[in-house]
């Protein structure tokens, strides 16, 4: 591989996550138009790395190709998060449970600090803060288990449902809701019990699940009667 070879690929992933990112803050709104030019401005790219992030991000689900017309942002239905969500609840639980198993003292230590920091992120009305510890939660549980497999599956799904989730992360009281469900998790992974840590994932994913429906109902417009 030659020095410019190297720096287009890295200056692609950077491009992926730049993009990606934007897609999830909501600067790029479902269906829009991802123009190669303007991309390519917006963020000094060149137009090669601009079509390669394009093309993994397709890769994703979060990017669509649409014939004639170019790529566009992806728009995830209710019922595919919802889908996305049973899925990850199955995966999920068979990760808590193996992190039940393989956790070691020094991970119950960051296990339960990663707990305390989240009832002080809650407490403090903090919601990215408390969202961005959900996130570590989750991937560390991941790791403490040493699911390679289930990891990249979850990374996949989690990325196409990402716009749902920020929605869901935003919704009023729903961290108070979900803090609970979080420290369940930890617990049963502390205790070793591999049953209560996937129940515990299980549990939670279900909650994730109504609570989409409910922000879902609550962003939809009733019409006058």
């Amino acid at each position: 591989m030659t020095t410019g070879d190297a720096r287009r690929g890295e200056e692609t992933v950077s491009l992926v996550a730049a993009i990606r990112d934007s897609i999830v803050r909501g600067d790029f709104v479902p269906n829009q138009r991802l123009v190669e030019a303007d991309l390519s401005a917006q963020f000094s790219a060149s137009r090669a790395s601009v079509r390669a992030a394009l093309l993994e991000l397709t890769n994703e689900g979060l990017v669509e190709r649409v014939q004639n017309r170019g790529a566009r942002v992806r728009a995830v239905s209710l019922d595919e998060a919802v889908e996305i969500c049973e899925v990850r609840m199955v995966v999920e639980g068979l990760c808590a449970a193996k992190a039940a198993e393989r956790i070691t003292a020094k991970e119950i230590k960051e296990l339960k600090e990663i707990g305390k920091s989240m009832r002080k992120a809650v407490s403090n009305g903090d919601v990215l803060g408390y969202s961005q510890l959900n996130q570590q939660l989750h991937r560390r549980v991941r790791e403490i288990g040493e699911q390679q497999t289930a990891t990249q599956v979850l990374d996949r799904l989690r990325a196409q449902s990402v716009r749902h989730q920020f929605r869901l992360a935003m919704h009023p009281g729903r961290p108070s809701t979900s803090l609970p469900e979080h420290l369940a998790i930890i617990d049963a992974i502390c205790q070793h019990d591999a049953e209560a840590a996937e129940r515990a994932a299980r549990t939670h994913l279900r909650s994730v699940i109504a609570a989409l429906r409910e922000v879902d109902q609550a962003s939809t417009p009733v019409l006058a009667r």
